[in-house]
């Protein structure tokens, strides 16, 4: 799904906003997890087109990105180089991080998995896998960042429909609908549409899919428990707001590495 959604993501994504709105919060915890009177060594997990890994960067961090999607890190090392950075970006799923970034830029003070990239496991068992990964690639006393949407309130409330994101360039429009299917064994099918128009024409049409894992608040904080993380805070937004599974977009979820 998302090596052929790569070329549209940056129109999908509203950045300056998005950044404007959560970097501040991600700084704070690479702030935390940084080792006194040096620079925060952050992994940046299913970095996508790598704007947040970009963002931390030019704020002085030192941040390698990584994505399961080829066509997100070639998207990704051009934003980089469009704006003068040398940022690494490496092809890796979750499992396979430790393996897949060279060993001289390991460990990390702060790893994070951000834009509900870690419903993407298939199973249980895998996100376990996962968290065991992320640990792997932080230093004893790392911080862990997990954003994802507040799945506690999709499933009790069945929400299937997320709001349209619009975008132009010249004579050229894009509008991106996002919505779910609910399926019988307990995931969900997800869903963009993307729609395409150049001058004023007939709109052509696209869709992507893919299968979440509607992780909830206590899968997660049990699953990070299990392999080894403590302190476990729970947020419902990146302005530090509290987490309420019945009203909340987001979970977002910081814990550190025994």
């Amino acid at each position: 799904m998302y090596d052929e959604f790569s070329t549209d993501y940056d129109r999908f994504v509203s950045w300056p906003g998005r950044l404007a709105y959560e970097l501040p919060f991600i700084q704070k915890q690479a702030q935390f997890a940084a080792i006194e009177g040096q620079p925060c060594r952050i992994l940046d997990t299913a970095c996508g087109t790598g704007m947040h890994a970009i963002g931390l960067a030019q704020s002085g961090a030192k941040v390698v990105g990584a994505d399961l999607s080829a066509g997100m890190i070639e998207r990704a090392r051009r934003n980089a180089a469009e704006v003068g950075l040398q940022v690494p970006f490496f092809v890796s799923g979750f499992t396979d991080l430790p393996r897949a970034i060279p060993r001289d830029l390991q460990p990390f003070d702060l790893v994070t998995c951000l834009g509900n990239s870690l419903p993407h496991v298939e199973s249980l068992a895998d996100l376990s896998a996962a968290l065991e990964s992320f640990a792997a690639s932080l230093r004893t006393g790392g911080h862990l960042l997990i954003q994802s949407r507040n799945f506690d309130a999709v499933m009790a409330q069945r929400s299937r429909w997320m709001e349209p994101q619009g975008y132009k360039e010249g004579s050229s429009e894009w509008l991106f609908v996002r919505f779910y299917d609910f399926e019988p064994d307990g995931s969900i099918r997800f869903h963009i549409l993307t729609m395409k128009r150049d001058g004023g024409g007939a709109w052509k049409q696209s869709i992507s899919s893919t299968r979440l894992l509607p992780l909830r608040q206590s899968e997660l904080v049990s699953a990070l428990t299990q392999v080894g993380f403590h302190s476990i805070e729970s947020f419902g937004d990146m302005q530090e707001g509290a987490f309420d599974p019945a009203s909340s977009g987001n979970l977002v979820l910081v814990a550190t590495r025994i």
